[in-house]
């Protein structure tokens, strides 16, 4: 009877392994293996024979999907499983799961037909937060390139020449997977060799059309197309080669094992401290008034409450006490109207922090009934505060992400960039959501996406900015689940390559992963 039950699990298995969504989606696999310890006993004349099923939850419908199931055991209460689920893991996404047990009693797969015997909710973030996670390591590539004679884009001046680096998809459609820096004023440049794992670049196929595409860097986003090439993985390791007409050429090529951003968690080298500050600047308007972006609606949270609630909830898994500084800026304070721009959201200055992301929203609303919108709105005195904090440890045991959300005005801009400047050295992030409908394109300056900022003619050691505003992301339906679900996404999808940034630039290599959990006479990576 179990040969039967197997052979048809083994082929659903087999079914929901692939995902047509995120099939063309780089990312690192974590393999988990369930064990389970003292099962409600079902059967009347022996143990129970369990079967374990995962269940994953998308996004947009929060349905749960059925992603595979393990093997069954006969009679025990205590099975270790042999069958893994392997899973695409994404930092910037909270990816629920459920795990429900079954006593099976029949050939039949329907599970109607078995016996429940109860289930664990948890999120991929959580599994990976334990000591006992097997990983694949992707390789990455090194590269640099140059090119001769570009065209002349610029009517005053040269072009200003930049690549984007293309991975083809089965459908036939491309996928940006690098972009360089831009090089200012020249036909002649020679780029920066950048690293990317190799499963980004190619997804594992080593013959798979890579298409790189150069433009002229234009301020107004409007950049100027100078030409394209193709390649794949395997020339591109075969070393120096020359590109079509423009001769863009490969300087450079290398190949090695690098570590990943789940390596550094699994050693325990990485403890992230996750600080919130919200602007409360008069520009926002009066809270009372439902055209405020503070307005507390008492049927659904405000923008400022959203933004906060989609990265909250998903960085909170990685910090392990769930405590968070939430600060505010821009604002008078009770009882003598003093401004500040470091005031706890919860009143307390010897103590500001807040229980999870609901005691941060507990504390902003509360807030909003004391304080007096002000302002000027200064982002300079929010960042030195948490540079001060992450100068201090440097040895890569914890890394600070600021989280900022204001309506994108912004009063000391060059103090701002002197701060960011200064604080790309130390280990530290910077998030900021825009709310709102005012132009953010301070805030884009601050980014640095397309021009690497810089302060006093020094430029930024390494990009730690990663702004959004969060309109771009509202559902037009007013599904406000999905719209913070992709505003999550966004705004956490540089954290990973930032720290890793930091990190090699340090030569700071992750610890040693801690021996896994592992049940007598048995080998596994995870337990739930």
């Amino acid at each position: 009877m179990e040969g039967d039950v197997m052979d048809k699990l083994e082929d659903m298995a087999s079914v929901y392994e692939f995902d047509p969504i995120t099939g063309n989606i780089p990312a690192t696999k974590v393999e988990i293996t369930v064990s389970c310890r003292n099962l409600l006993d079902k059967d009347t004349f022996s143990k129970s024979d369990p079967l374990c099923v995962l269940y994953t939850q998308g996004v947009e419908t929060k349905q749960w999907r059925e992603f595979g199931r393990t093997e069954v055991i006969d009679n025990t209460l205590n099975p270790d499983f042999v069958r893994k689920y392997i899973l695409n893991y994404f930092f910037e996404e909270k990816q629920n799961l459920r795990f429900d047990l079954y006593d099976v009693d029949s050939k039949s797969p329907d599970l109607s037909k078995h016996d429940f015997l109860g289930q664990v909710f948890c999120t991929l973030g959580e599994i990976v937060g334990s000591p006992a996670s097997r990983l694949e390591k992707p390789l990455g590539a090194t590269m640099q390139f140059c090119a001769n004679k570009l065209d002349k884009k610029d009517f005053f001046g040269k072009s200003d020449p930049f690549m984007v680096f293309y991975r083809s998809n089965e459908d036939g459609t491309f996928t940006i997977c690098h972009k360089t820096e831009v090089v200012k004023n020249t036909l002649n440049p020679v780029w920066q060799s950048f690293t990317i794992p190799v499963r980004a670049l190619c997804n594992g196929d080593f013959d798979r059309t890579i298409k790189v595409e150069v433009y002229d860097w234009d301020r107004d986003g409007s950049h100027d197309f100078i030409g394209e090439f193709t390649t794949s993985y395997r020339e591109l390791a075969r070393g120096q080669s020359q590109f079509n007409v423009y001769e863009v050429t490969l300087l450079s090529f290398s190949v090695e094992s690098e570590c990943t951003f789940l390596d550094y968690i699994k050693g325990g080298t990485l403890s992230y401290q996750v600080v919130i500050h919200l602007a409360f600047t008069p520009s926002l308007g009066n809270p009372s008034q439902s055209t405020s972006l503070h307005y507390m609606n008492p049927y659904q949270m405000n923008a400022y409450a959203m933004a906060l609630k989609a990265v909250g909830e998903i960085i909170q898994d990685y910090d392990s006490d769930k405590m968070f500084p939430a600060l505010g800026f821009g604002a008078k304070l009770p009882p003598d109207g003093r401004v500040s721009h470091e005031f706890p959201l919860n009143g307390n200055m010897e103590n500001p922090y807040c229980n999870g992301i609901e005691g941060i929203l507990e504390a902003y609303h509360q807030s909003l009934k004391t304080v007096q919108l002000y302002g000027p709105t200064n982002f300079a005195p929010v960042v030195n505060h948490v540079a001060r904090y992450a100068a201090a440890v440097q040895d890569g045991s914890q890394y600070f992400v600021l989280l900022i959300i204001t309506d994108g005005v912004i009063s000391d801009m060059a103090q701002t960039k002197e701060a960011i400047v200064n604080g790309a050295k130390l280990p530290m992030s910077i998030i900021i959501v825009g709310v709102g409908q005012a132009e953010f394109d301070a805030m884009v300056e601050l980014d640095g996406d397309d021009i690497r900022i810089s302060s006093r003619g020094k430029l930024a050691e390494r990009d730690i900015v990663q702004f959004v505003p969060f309109r771009d992301y509202m559902d037009r339906t007013g599904n406000h689940v999905l719209s913070m679900a992709r505003l999550a996404k966004d705004v956490l999808a540089e954290i990973p390559d930032q720290f890793i940034s930091y990190m090699k630039s340090r030569g700071i290599k992750p610890n040693p992963s801690p021996p896994p959990y592992t049940p007598p006479g048995h080998t596994h990576h995870t337990q739930i």
